[in-house]
């Protein structure tokens, strides 16, 4: 533990503190781990990127449905690969922490639930979603009528403006009606 936090330096861990929701252990924790994904001559380099494929192995991510989605949310990468700096990973984390704003929160799910980047959750989007959560396979797909259903129904409780989307402020009203969202949107190491 000692070799992480003196390779992460005194400043640079108290400036992660202040700009991040995580405390120092979950700091020096989230280093460790990202660490472990790397090659030992990449552990040397700052800024090292680490590909989604990797990111993806961590327990934590595997199982969730929309992991690749959170990975190109948090990528500053310009390829939009989806690949993670130990920066990115950091604000990864602290947006799902425990600690993170209900505002943060709705604000990092609004973007992955945006699966075309346009600033709007349109039908396309929602079928994403909601395909996302039941599974796509066979089995679990929801028939065209279903989903057609389904959409319609989120609309009607979601668009306010009535324009057929629902934008950030429409669905940061819902999720503040929602009071387990905020506890079931994090990811702990």
């Amino acid at each position: 533990m000692g070799t992480t936090a003196s390779q992460l330096g005194k400043d640079l861990l108290s400036e992660y503190q202040e700009l991040t929701f995580l405390t120092k252990q979950e700091i020096l924790l989230a280093h460790k781990r990202f660490s472990e994904l790397l090659t030992k001559d990449e552990k040397d380099l700052l800024n090292t990127r680490v590909s989604m494929e990797k990111i993806l192995t961590l327990p934590e991510l595997k199982s969730n449905p929309f992991r690749k989605r959170i990975c190109h949310v948090f990528s500053t990468s310009d390829q939009k690969d989806g690949s993670l700096t130990f920066e990115d990973f950091l604000d990864l984390l602290s947006a799902f922490s425990d600690s993170a704003t209900p505002e943060i929160k709705s604000h990092y799910a609004f973007r992955i639930f945006d699966f075309d980047d346009d600033g709007t959750l349109d039908c396309g989007d929602l079928e994403k979603l909601v395909n996302c959560l039941t599974g796509d396979t066979d089995d679990t797909r929801l028939t065209s009528e279903e989903m057609r259903q389904l959409i319609n129904n989120i609309l009607e409780e979601s668009d306010i403006d009535k324009d057929g989307t629902v934008n950030l402020s429409e669905f940061q009203h819902v999720i503040s009606r929602s009071p387990d969202f905020v506890s079931s949107f994090k990811i702990v190491l």
